[in-house]
């Protein structure tokens, strides 16, 4: 009978031992699950050209590392850019100037956000959740937000307007104007000189005049 009645404790326990081994693995899960879940969001921005966009471009705002391009797509006119922000606590306004600039010895394309209202006590973003169902409505962008971006800075567009100056330099038109103004205005200043110096004759005319 004691040997009986022992193995039903031996089994009890098991199945208690058993029972604590199935919580304490699941909370673990639950735990791991919830540390490492994704925390970020995505928005979708549109630009005329890639400009070197592409998959891990970084994303900037205000000059700080907030996200990067995950994908992107050609449209008839346009590229549309899907980006991803680590964070659900970077809270980007919806009126702000995102545009590419390039940057760096090679050039190197960033999508930089710059928010055009400045937070003040009467003019406050309202800080909710981009995940949040009541994102849609307030002044921030959401999740799968979406947005038209601009082209910044760009040193095709420095090289291309450096190539046009050359240009314009080696036109002999260009030299013909520029000599002529020069000439008109070492006239113009000789004129000037002349009347300066009758003028001048004229005063010492005068003042001798008053003195006799």
């Amino acid at each position: 009978m004691n040997i009986k009645s022992s193995n039903i404790n031996i089994e009890i326990k098991k199945v208690f031992f058993l029972l604590l081994a199935v919580i304490f693995a699941l909370s673990s899960w639950l735990f791991i699950k919830k540390q490492y879940q994704v925390k970020g969001y995505s928005i979708f921005i549109e630009f005329d050209n890639a400009n070197g966009i592409r998959p891990g471009t970084p994303v900037r705002l205000r000059g700080l590392n907030i996200g990067s391009v995950v994908d992107l797509t050609s449209e008839i006119n346009s590229v549309l850019v899907l980006s991803e922000i680590h964070s659900t606590y970077t809270i980007i306004p919806k009126n702000s100037l995102i545009e590419t600039n390039q940057t760096g010895l090679l050039n190197d394309t960033v999508v930089d956000i710059l928010p055009l209202d400045l937070s003040t006590e009467k003019n406050k973003v309202s800080i909710t959740s981009p995940l949040s169902s009541s994102c849609v409505n307030s002044q921030i962008l959401c999740h799968l937000s979406y947005i038209e971006g601009e082209r910044g800075l760009n040193y095709d567009d420095l090289i291309r307007a450096t190539t046009r100056i050359s240009q314009r330099f080696d036109d002999p038109r260009f030299f013909n104007l520029f000599y002529t103004f020069l000439q008109n205005s070492i006239d113009f200043s000789d004129n000037i000189v002349s009347i300066s110096s009758d003028i001048s004759s004229f005063i010492n005319v005068f003042a001798n005049k008053i003195k006799e």
